[in-house]
């Protein structure tokens, strides 16, 4: 079988982007930031809504807490669309997973332009108090039974991970807080970002424990925006000033979605999306000029890096260490943007967006030089999505 035919999703890029304004407690309708945003990637993409002709979100159901955004036939309504293929996914293209679905769906023909798009008012919905835990409330499924055995949000599931990698490794809390320094250096030069000002390792471990090792620059921050794509069958490219190539993609969801079930604390989804990840490219991780790591949580930063293969089991606190390697000068120039944990929770299509900048060579003081391979990963714990996109082909 042809490479062409089993990586089926190389025949689409990524024509468009756009995002609405971005930040905290905007108090404004959901509904307009994500018209802002696919408006403003449907013109990116040298369209217009009359040719957008295939649509999807993640999570297309009432999400509590400002999780979720306007579902799909809102907005189809809305910018009067002439659809052959629409999707509101739910489990099974989460977090940033939505884009795989939107790419096969062009290079099959269900669709030619497909507009996706993600949108969050959790920092509007949150208001001046503390943040309500992802796991309990309204659409929380059985998930608030585990609140018995002190388990009332992801940070406590996070933690367990955390304290695994410390005890078994030896990695130490000063070393995992070179992930939300590093993002914080790259926020300064953001202005999208929620948190510009500089921090020192010292600031780090001053910070409050949120859920022992984890502090509070340990956790993505709730953010208001809209972040959208246009994905296209890769022939429109002839008609695109800079398009994005996808290159591969993997996903992963092992054994049973309760973390606390898995029999070994070094594995969660990320391994399995790495490697099949890998198995659809000739790529290699030296290969890579620019990562955003799903920062939901630091400590996944490190699991992701050595599930993808940066470097050894148990070597991600060294590795990133200083932030030498890591920084945008550094070997593998990593959440360019500020991530999560300093530009905002976006539930990965932050990373996303901004890895689209740097391969269009758009990221103006952030710009990663010779940028060509992207990587970008969504998930954390028990799912997973990964994505290697390349600026020529």
């Amino acid at each position: 079988m042809s490479a062409d035919v089993m990586n089926i999703e190389r025949r689409a890029i990524v024509s468009g982007i756009g995002r609405s304004a971005s930040g905290r407690r905007l108090n404004r309708p959901a509904i307009e930031l994500t018209l802002d945003a696919c408006l403003a990637a449907i013109a990116d993409a040298g369209l217009t809504p009359r040719d957008i002709d295939g649509l999807t979100s993640w999570p297309d159901h009432p999400a509590p807490h400002g999780f979720g955004g306007p579902r799909v036939g809102d907005l189809h309504t809305l910018l009067r669309l002439d659809l052959s293929w629409i999707l509101g996914c739910g489990d099974g293209a989460n977090v940033i997973g939505i884009l795989g679905i939107a790419a096969h769906a062009v290079a099959t023909g269900l669709a030619r332009h497909v507009l996706v798009y993600r949108t969050v008012g959790e920092a509007t919905s949150q208001g001046t108090g503390r943040r309500p835990a992802v796991m309990a409330g309204p659409g929380a499924g059985a998930a608030p039974w585990k609140t018995t055995y002190g388990v009332g949000s992801p940070v406590q599931f996070a933690a367990l991970w955390a304290r695994h990698h410390f005890d078994r490794y030896g990695t130490t809390l000063e070393q995992l807080g070179w992930v939300a320094v590093n993002d914080r250096r790259n926020a300064a030069d953001n202005p999208d970002a929620i948190y510009r000002d500089p921090m020192t390792i010292d600031d780090y471990l001053a910070a409050r424990m949120i859920s022992e090792p984890l502090g509070l620059f340990d956790c993505d921050i709730p953010a208001d925006g809209s972040i959208a794509f246009v994905v296209s069958h890769a022939d429109h490219r002839r008609d695109v000033d800079r398009p994005v190539f996808f290159e591969a993609l993997g996903g992963g969801r092992p054994m049973t979605s309760s973390w606390e079930f898995w029999p070994d604390f070094d594995v969660m989804a990320a391994t399995k999306a790495a490697e099949q990840l890998w198995s659809r490219t000739s790529l290699r991780p030296a290969d890579v000029d620019v990562a955003g790591l799903y920062d939901g949580f630091s400590i996944f930063v490190l699991l992701w890096l050595e599930a993808l293969g940066f470097c050894g089991r148990g070597e991600a606190g060294p590795f990133v260490e200083g932030g030498t390697r890591i920084a945008r000068t550094g070997d593998l120039p990593l959440n360019t943007s500020g991530g999560q944990l300093s530009e905002g929770r976006y539930l990965g299509f932050g990373l996303a967006y901004e890895t689209f900048l740097q391969l269009r060579n758009q990221a103006g003081t952030r710009q990663v030089t010779d940028a060509e391979v992207g990587l970008v990963t969504g998930g954390g714990g028990p799912l997973a999505q990964a994505f290697l996109f390349t600026s020529d082909r």
